[in-house]
């Protein structure tokens, strides 16, 4: 039993001091190849068995001849091992490289495609993640060029929208300087709606700003429905009259709801608004309202005739009216905007 654990004792020894080399090689050469650390690795492994072994022959006076026969076979080992962890890493650094090359493409702006072949566990879970990245920067990238698109159209279709009527905001004043306005009560009227118009108009810029940056706030209180909605239907009820049309809101109860009403006044007035300006005279506009499991759901008919279907997709793009048209009543196209906001 001692010369089993002197045996031990010395082929420990023997290992152990080679392990630690190893080590301070593997720690040398952490940021080279992997083909070099598996060769690392295989030495190690081949060296130690080689360093107990003639720790142990030293130690028990093994006879040349066994020495000899013992130093062979680890020898054909080490060639072996070192030949396996070669193949090994050369095989895993031509993965990894290829997989490098594939995640540069998508990098670039393009897509990731994984690298045909097989693949370690590890190198196989990089490939998904790097393709489940790659999805998410489409979408992102989608994203932001849809975002630049409306960008781009919101700035050209204001600056067409202010100028029209600072255009007539210039003109009428010029006539009322120069005292060649016929009727100067209709041109201080009519610059008065103007004046109007534009502040509508940078008031909803600025709302929607505010909800572009996430900083619109927002203060639920608990109100009647019913309230909420006789509210919309008054403030619309002028325009309605002016075009025609009938309000109806009679399917509403008296149930009370957490919202913020001055926010959610201004969404049913401009759905009520949209539903008048398109719909022909005598025709109506109604509000309902229906339970659900989630809480209440508002919705206004009207008698428009429907949104074409290709319009569909962009009928809460910001800037965006359905129509070329940029004069009143047609509005700067911000409402429905703000309204999904």
């Amino acid at each position: 039993m001692n010369d089993t654990l002197l045996i031990a004792l010395y082929a420990f020894a023997g290992a152990a001091a080679t392990g630690l080399a190893g080590a301070g090689a593997l720690r040398l050469i952490r940021r080279r190849s992997l083909t070099a650390s598996l060769a690392v690795v295989a030495a190690v492994g081949v060296v130690a068995m080689l360093a107990g072994t003639l720790a142990v022959a030293w130690a028990m006076f093994l006879s040349a001849h066994d020495l000899s026969v013992v130093t062979t076979v680890v020898a054909m080992a080490a060639v072996v091992s070192l030949a396996t962890a070669l193949l090994l890493g050369r095989w895993v650094v031509a993965r990894s490289r290829a997989l490098a090359a594939a995640a540069r493409s998508f990098g670039d702006g393009g897509d990731f495609a994984a690298p045909d072949g097989p693949a370690t566990a590890e190198l196989e879970s990089l490939s998904r993640e790097l393709a489940a990245t790659s999805a998410r920067l489409a979408e992102s990238r989608e994203r932001e060029r849809a975002l630049e698109t409306s960008r781009r159209e919101l700035v050209a279709w204001i600056s067409h929208d202010l100028r029209t009527p600072l255009a007539g905001l210039r003109a009428m004043s010029e006539a009322l300087e120069d005292g060649v306005a016929a009727d100067p009560d209709r041109y201080l009227k009519q610059m008065r709606t103007e004046v109007e118009r534009l502040n509508d108009m940078v008031g909803d810029l600025f709302e929607l700003s505010r909800i572009h940056a996430g900083t619109l706030p927002l203060a639920p209180t608990r109100v009647s429905l019913y309230d909420l909605v006789g509210d919309a239907l008054a403030g619309a009820d002028p325009l309605a009259r002016q075009h025609g049309v009938r309000l109806v809101g009679g399917r509403v109860e008296p149930v009370p709801v957490e919202v913020d009403g001055k926010e959610m006044s201004r969404v049913l007035g401009n759905l009520l608004v949209n539903a008048i300006r398109r719909t022909p005279a005598d025709g109506t506009v109604a509000i309902a309202a229906e339970r659900s499991t989630e809480g209440v759901v508002l919705s206004v008919t009207d008698a428009c005739g429907g949104i074409p279907e290709e319009d569909l997709p962009r009928v809460f793009d910001t800037g965006w009216r359905g129509t070329h048209a940029r004069t009143p009543p047609a509005g700067a196209g911000l409402g429905l905007a703000i309204v999904r906001g």
